[in-house]
């Protein structure tokens, strides 16, 4: 049976296994495929924010941008309103999504003036019928991500981070979509400007109804923006969950760890809770570990583990988790 083109459900987005291997090169000849994202599924429903976490590498980055079809994946099911992702459609279906990058330094074109690379989506979809019509489009932008109407000549450059982040976000809203894939939009900024940069994505999201995938490696920003939360690691899901609900009853080991990094303000508390420290380093992604990829880190580790990955299991909420033991 083949990949039905469209699905009758109830969330904007849909990930059924994706996978994203990349060919590394080893021989004149010979290449071993490194698995950036292995069989990672999740949904999201109309304004919802789920959010992305776990350590550099792990591949949060690569599920985004292989959803938006900037990879082609490797394998794999992404429906989006119901209808399934192909690289037929995507023109169609990318002005309905859209990305916020890390960077804001590397992201905007140094050579075109603010108005102009806000403007850039509008130009490509047709979206509107007077430069003047554009030109007014592109203010109403700006004031929305709290920008002055006289930056729209300046250059890139010439701003601070936290100002370069607004243009790319004014950018991504050029085309009304509705879900963007913001991939850690404020871990290159200062701690003050990341907490405007996150209430301004929290008030988009009420104003616009916008629904978001938020990659991030620090769980407080995720906690706060997010409905829920998943976790990564090694390219898997591990473990999925309301965001207070995770934070408050976490189950898989490698979560725990996470959480336990945490920085508390208060020394009383901190001296009290116990820092769990993981052993060993993470395996290469180019020679994973059989069954969990968790397992070499583990204090949990059975004979289990490594025959097989455990399935990710519902334990009730919607609390899913990927551990044998836990």
């Amino acid at each position: 049976m083949g990949v039905p083109e469209k699905i009758d459900t109830e969330n904007l987005v849909e990930l059924h296994n994706l996978k994203e291997y990349f060919p590394v090169r080893t021989g004149a000849f010979s290449t071993v495929p490194l698995k950036a994202v292995d069989g990672v599924s999740f949904n999201i429903r109309a304004g919802e924010t789920l959010g992305l976490v776990g350590e550099s590498g792990c591949g949060k980055t690569t599920v985004g941008r292989t959803m938006l079809r900037l990879y082609k994946p490797t394998g794999g099911e992404f429906y989006f309103d119901g209808e399934l992702v192909t690289d037929k459609n995507i023109h169609r279906l990318r002005k309905q999504m859209q990305m916020v990058f890390q960077d804001p330094y590397s992201s905007l074109d140094p050579r075109m003036t603010v108005e102009d690379i806000i403007g850039e989506p509008l130009d490509i979809y047709h979206l509107y019928s007077s430069k003047a019509q554009r030109h007014e489009r592109i203010m109403e932008l700006m004031e929305l991500v709290g920008l002055n109407a006289e930056h729209a000549t300046r250059y890139a450059h010439e701003f601070s981070g936290g100002q370069r982040q607004r243009i790319g976000i004014a950018r991504a809203l050029a085309v009304n979509p509705k879900f963007i894939v913001c991939d850690e939009p404020v871990s290159a900024l200062d701690v003050s400007i990341q907490a405007q940069v996150i209430n301004m994505f929290e008030d988009l999201q009420k104003k616009l109804g916008v629904a978001y995938l938020f990659i991030a490696h620090d769980l407080l920003v995720v906690h706060h923006i997010s409905k829920r939360i998943a976790v990564m690691y090694l390219g898997k899901l591990v473990e999925i969950a309301d965001a207070d609900d995770l934070n408050d009853n976490p189950i898989h080991p490698y979560t725990l760890s996470l959480l336990s990094a945490i920085p508390i303000p208060d020394p009383k508390t901190a001296r009290a809770s116990k820092r769990i420290v993981l052993e060993g380093d993470v395996p290469s992604p180019m020679h994973m570990p059989s069954g969990c990829p968790f397992r070499t880190r583990c204090r949990y580790a059975t004979e289990q583990c490594a025959k097989e990955m455990p399935p990710l299991t519902d334990r009730g909420n919607g609390h899913s988790v990927a551990c044998w033991n836990r």
